[in-house]
């Protein structure tokens, strides 16, 4: 996280929580309840916290943060950081409550307007997509036409292949959890839109379901130029990556958090191998949506439009991805470079 915030902003140091607990059981919310009461006096006074895997920023981490007394799970970033009159503290907070749950309006954002998706819904699926968009306009070529494989159907997969397919990528392949789906020559728009709208929560939903197995089998080896691994962690293994290299694989953006099976936390030997062999757009550029999102409700004053806020995130990802090419002009390397520009920031 703190790697992730020398993009995003503000530079606030960087900490994950996570807790060990079954997110189907249905005792869920009691867990979450008594998590947030007992870390409430750090997210008052100098910790944030926002929504991750199978916990929801809208549903549950705002309303039972509010219970415990936080006026926004943000707050702490505030008072640690900013250290704001109350009166700034009030003015700032409320964007980001406004903001974060803002329902889009605009339905060049939105799968469906009438649905009411809020910005925290989709921001960080726009984001794994426009990494991809910025990429090819940065480096060269296009993203049209393109074919792609999105792992992962929840909030950022789903959101990923809506954005992707309305570049013009062509998505062959979705893996999830229970099964997947595979059509080589690409799924239409309309047939993404559907695929979004039909899904279960965070499960992809079709009549047409390859089993998990098989479609493990088959989907690493489809011809693809663009890859979102946007699952859980540490789940890619090398022999996954060389299928689809071998298959012409040109850039990954990851919607996951170190999304490779290595043991180390940032760059181990499957990420390493990958960096060398195509263009890795590392988790802390690709995935920042919502972290930018907070830091841009954090500023004074600013334009709470879908548009003003979609476009923010796209050129925070746009000048980082720029600020690696002016370092490192090749299609390899990207990730080593990315981690060089934020590590001497931090040192």
């Amino acid at each position: 996280m703190e790697v992730k915030f020398t993009v995003s902003g503000p530079a606030i140091g960087g900490a994950k929580s996570g807790i060990n607990f079954d997110p189907s059981d249905p005792r869920k919310k009691g867990v979450l309840e008594r998590w947030y009461r007992a870390v409430s006096p750090l997210l008052k006074s100098y910790y944030g916290t926002g929504g991750d895997l199978n916990v929801d920023e809208i549903h549950e981490v705002i309303p039972i943060t509010e219970e415990s007394g936080v006026w926004h799970p943000q707050e702490g970033v505030f008072n640690g950081h900013f250290k704001p009159t109350e009166a700034d503290k009030i003015n700032r907070i409320g964007q980001l409550r406004q903001g974060v749950i803002k329902v889009i309006e605009n339905p060049n954002f939105s799968p469906n307007v009438s649905r009411k998706y809020t910005i925290a819904d989709m921001i960080t699926g726009f984001g794994v997509a426009e990494a991809v968009k910025q990429y090819y306009a940065i480096y060269g070529g296009s993203v049209v036409g393109k074919k792609a494989i999105v792992q992962g159907f929840g909030n950022v997969g789903s959101a990923a292949a809506f954005y992707l397919s309305q570049m013009g990528a062509k998505v062959v392949g979705i893996i999830d959890r229970e099964g997947g789906l595979i059509k080589e020559d690409g799924f239409s728009f309309e047939e993404i839109t559907d695929l979004f709208l039909n899904k279960d929560g965070n499960t992809l939903v079709s009549d047409k379901l390859i089993p998990f197995e098989e479609i493990n089998e088959k989907i690493w080896s489809l011809e693809t130029q663009i890859f979102a691994p946007c699952a859980a962690s540490r789940l890619i293994t090398q022999d996954q990556i060389d299928q689809m290299i071998n298959t012409g694989l040109e850039v990954i953006s990851c919607g996951a958090n170190v999304p490779f099976a290595d043991k180390e936390i940032f760059f181990g030997s499957i990420m390493e191998h990958t960096d060398n062999r195509v263009s890795l757009i590392p988790d802390f550029i690709s995935n920042c949506g919502m972290a930018r999102v907070f830091a841009y409700f954090m500023e004074r004053k600013v334009q709470m439009t879908d548009e003003a806020i979609f476009n923010d995130t796209s050129e925070i990802i746009k000048k980082a991805i720029q600020n690696v090419h002016s370092k490192n002009q090749s299609k390899t390397g990207i990730s080593a470079t990315a981690f060089e520009i934020a590590l001497s920031q931090l040192i």
